[in-house]
């Protein structure tokens, strides 16, 4: 009689340095991984969720050879990888190209680069692949009233679809983010911007739920309950059968993100960052194969 293997399911916790994490089964290295704002805290678009909040704990490279100097330090620490990111212009694109001599070095020094890049243009993908950077992370909206009154933009959908092809057409590995409930704690657009990244066809697809930072407009307003949250997952996740999909790091905290990361499990995700304690114990519970990995979700499968 024949006997067969059958290899256990892979969970990957995606646990960067840029963030503290420990618990029962891991810790991970402060100088793992790192995000670097290119614009300080500074960003045109002020959008209503940010107000520039999320730029405050990156460090800041403000001058080309301030990035060298934070890259040095970094790989000297024993870095493995940076997220370059920063505040957008006017147009919705943080301002990537004069920092490409910068993102060149710290791929020859050994790092993986990846950026955060908004509303990228076709001559900053090309730059951007010329330089050798392994992934562009972008937010992908598919309503223009939140486009309008939540990042301040007169821009529409089609804008942010036209990004990711800039991205396919030069063969630059993009990963679109979809922010559940951005629109005041409404479900407004995204699943047209499910539709938008399903014809774009990306490797990974990550998704993100809105979370009420202090000092922000928004900073009162509910996110979407989690029962909403994971509709939008399950939907995803049968919407991209072949396709890596990952809960990211921004999300509701305590019992609500301990729910929705079960949720998230049982509909197949393939990472999940940052999990609470309950959640490992789900996953070693269902036999899961759980794999720690020290950078960002998007690129923990690779």
């Amino acid at each position: 009689m024949n006997s067969t293997t059958v290899e256990a399911r892979k969970i990957y916790f995606a646990v960067p340095g840029s963030k503290y994490y420990e618990s029962e089964y891991y810790k991970n290295s402060p100088n793992s991984f790192a995000n670097i704002s290119i614009t300080g805290t500074k960003c045109s678009c002020r959008c209503a969720h940010c107000q520039g909040k999320l730029l405050e704990s990156m460090i800041a490279a403000e001058s080309v050879s301030d990035f060298y100097s934070v890259i040095d330090t970094l790989a000297a620490k024993g870095c493995k990888g940076v997220l370059v990111s920063g505040g957008c212009d006017d147009q919705g694109e943080v301002p990537l190209i004069p920092f490409a001599p910068g993102i060149a070095y710290a791929r020859e020094k050994g790092l993986k680069v990846l950026t955060h890049c908004g509303i990228i243009s076709k001559s900053t993908a090309i730059v951007l692949k010329e330089v050798g950077v392994n992934q562009v992370l972008m937010d992908i909206i598919g309503d223009e009233s939140t486009i309008r009154d939540v990042y301040h933009l007169e821009r529409k959908p089609q804008d942010y679809y036209e990004a990711m092809m800039n991205c396919r057409e030069v063969d630059l590995d993009f990963v679109p983010h979809v922010v559940l409930g951005l629109n005041f704690g409404k479900i407004k657009g995204e699943y047209l911007a499910l539709e938008m990244i399903r014809k774009a066809d990306p490797r990974v697809l990550v998704l993100v739920v809105f979370r009420p930072i202090r000092g922000t407009p928004m900073e009162r307003t509910d996110p979407l309950t989690v029962i909403e949250a994971a509709s939008i997952v399950k939907h995803a996740r049968t919407m991209f059968p072949g396709s890596v999909l990952n809960l990211g790091c921004i999300k509701p905290a305590g019992v609500y993100k301990e729910e929705l990361e079960k949720i998230a499990i049982d509909c197949g995700v393939n990472a999940i960052a940052f999990p609470s304690e309950k959640t490992v114990e789900y996953a070693r519970a269902k036999g899961l194969l759980m794999i720690y990995k020290e950078e960002c979700c998007s690129s923990s499968d690779s």
